[in-house]
Formats: C-alpha cells, structure tokens, sequence
C-alpha cells in the first residue's frame, strides 16, 4: 500500500493513500485526510492511517452514516481548514438541522429526495426556516458530500442533483431614507453613532468595523483601508484577514463623515488622557471600549437591535445597514463593478446574485439617459 502527503499551506498537509479495490466494482479506493502540522508529524500521521487500513481497524465506508461521516469531515478537515467561527457555525447546522433527521442514514444509501423532503421539512411548521437558512443546510450538505466523494466514501455528491428552496427577496430588509434619518437622530450622542454612520456610508461589514484602526482611516484625504476583521467565537474574539483578496479595499467617505470620524477620536482621546492612559497610537481601534480593547460583534448587534425597537422599526438587523448602503448606490445608477469592489464582494456575481432584483428599478433612469443623450444628438 502506497501513500503520500501534500502541502496545502503552512503547517497544513493532505495526507493520501492507496486502500486498494474495491471488492464490489474493481476500482482503486483512495483515501484522503487533511493534517494540521509539521512535516515529520503528517508523515507519522500518514504511516498510522496506512497500518491503521492494513490492520483492518478502518470502518467499511458502506457502514459509515451520515452523521458519523459529519463528525469524521469536521475531524479530518474542516477543523484544519475553516475558521473557528465557520466551523461553529457548521456544527451548530449540523446538529440541529443535519442529523436529527438524516443523520442515522447510512450515507452510501443517502438520495436526492431524502434531501428534498429535509430541505421541505425544514420550511414548514411553527419553527420553519427561512429560504435563506435552508439554503445554508443545502450548502453544508454539498460541501461535505463533495468531499465524501472525493475521498472514496460515496460514488457521487448526491446534493448536486437537489435545487433548494428560491430565496424571497423580501427577506434583505433595507432601511428607507426616512428610517435611516430617525435612526441617526436617535443615536446622537451615543456611542453607537459613529460605527452606524460609518456602516451605513461604506457598506463595510460589523467584524470589518470593529477590526478597524486609526491607522487605516486617513481623515486628510477621505479615505478607510479595510484591512482585517474581527470574529467572535464561544470562546474568544481574534482578528483574521480578508477571506479572498477583494475583501482588501480603499473606500472613499463623504466630508461629513470625516468630521464625524475627527469629532469621535477627540473624544477618544479626551477620555483615555482623563483615565491616565495618554494618547491613543496609531493602531489603536477605531471603535474600542473604554480602555481600548476590542468590542465584542455581539453585544454591539444588540445594542442596535435596541435602538431599533425603541423607534419601532421592525425586521431589521445591524446587516441592514450594509444593504441599505448598497441599494442606495444602486438607485443612484452606480455601475455593478464598483459596486461589488466597495462592498468587498468576490466577483460582480455575488452582488447581482444579492441585489439583483433592486437594478430592475433603475431601469427608469437608463430611459432617461437615453432620452438625454438623443435629445442632445438632434439638436447638435
């Protein structure tokens, strides 16, 4: 028996081998395991899983079930492969929503169907899920079935073959101008204004927010670096960088927020002199606590949602205000490109994909650009 590692990254291997025919059809079995570490201890970790295969103490992949197959894909690759808050959040679908009802089957035996009446099951009832989650059980199930198929387990990703539930757009709650104009009146004052203006004139996420430094918000020339992010998991928070290379962006502020941004750091710097703290340096955080660390994502989402139920205002969350940022560039006729660069989006598609239904309403102004541009043309 044959095997070998790969590198993946920094201390991250794959780890490969030959498990010989398959009895049933002939074809060579491969596995694969994913490794976190150093070079000499995947080799170890690769000479273990081949003796482990030799002595007959692998389990039979046609045994193997669904929820077993979970636990083994967290194990062997997601835990070295996502981050700590995805990962959390993948056992928490899988928990409650992946193996209480297909989790006892054996995953050789898993069918599109059995996923088109979770993915309906899911949608119905007192706790029905929104399209929206649903969609996200879909996308955990295909990603790990891939793997399962990748690996030998299954001869096919049985989750390609299911559509999931159409998302209503009217799930995006967006802010009306008017709504926006109540919630900054209501906020003034409060700690809570700076970071909501800010949101709501860049589109930047809430981790992005609160990962942001002095140092990446030039004041002089308008202009906010989004460099990192702030993640919080059960048990800490921790700052990681950009998902793709779009997430690193320059986004322009209009001159207001400028001087709303100055207004907060003297602020800022009026009650660390106070407390004896002295000046804040440069990488120092825009929107910090008291002594300078870090707020939490959470408690700040709270906070909002607080402010929204003293105004009233239902269906909306601290996102909103990303997709209020966004629609509002959208009515004014700005150009998708742009769009997607500001917002940090991997590529147009996912921007069309989000906000596609909201360019049909500027369909109104491209008539009147047309209306300009030959009126200009007969009269030259």
């Amino acid at each position: 028996m044959t095997g070998h590692i790969r590198r993946r990254g920094k201390n991250s291997f794959e780890l490969k081998f030959d498990a010989g025919r398959d009895p049933a059809t002939g074809k060579r079995r491969i596995r694969y395991h994913s490794f976190k570490g150093g070079k000499r201890a995947a080799e170890l970790e690769l000479v273990r899983l081949v003796a482990e295969h030799d002595a007959g103490n692998s389990v039979d992949p046609s045994r193997v079930t669904v929820a077993e197959f979970f636990d083994r894909w967290d194990r062997d690759w997601a835990s070295a492969n996502v981050s700590p808050k995805t990962l959390e959040r993948y056992r928490q679908i899988a928990r409650l929503q992946i193996k209480p009802h297909v989790g006892n089957l054996a995953i050789q035996k898993l069918r599109p169907l059995h996923l088109a009446d979770l993915y309906a099951k899911l949608g119905r009832g007192e706790k029905a899920l929104a399209a929206r989650s649903v969609g996200h059980v879909h996308r955990l199930i295909h990603r790990v079935l891939r793997h399962a198929a990748a690996w030998g387990v299954v001869t096919q990703n049985v989750a390609a073959h299911v559509q999931p539930p159409t998302v209503d757009e009217t799930e995006i709650s967006i802010l009306t101008e008017d709504q926006i104009g109540r919630v900054l009146d209501h906020l003034q004052g409060r700690t809570l204004r700076p970071i909501v203006s800010l949101a709501l004139v860049t589109g930047m996420r809430r981790g992005e927010l609160l990962a942001l430094r002095w140092k990446d918000a030039d004041l002089d020339s308008g202009m906010i670096t989004v460099a990192r992010s702030l993640e919080q998991t059960k048990g800490s928070l921790r700052f990681k960088g950009p998902k793709t290379k779009h997430g690193r962006r320059k986004i322009s502020i209009p001159p207001w927020m400028v001087a709303e941004l100055r207004a907060h750091k003297a602020r800022q710097q009026e009650l660390r002199l106070r407390l004896g703290m002295g000046r804040a340096p440069d990488d120092s955080l825009v929107f910090a606590k008291w002594n300078g660390a870090p707020r939490a994502p959470h408690p700040v989402s709270q906070k909002f949602r607080m402010a929204m139920a003293a105004l009233k205002i239902e269906g909306v969350t601290f996102h909103s205000l990303r997709h209020f940022h966004a629609s509002a560039l959208i009515a004014s006729g700005m150009d998708v490109l742009t769009i997607s660069r500001r917002l940090g989006h991997g590529s147009p598609v996912i921007t069309l994909k989000t906000y596609g239904h909201l360019f049909s309403n500027t369909d109104a102004r491209a008539a009147e650009i047309m209306q300009a541009a030959f009126a200009k043309a007969r009269t030259e």
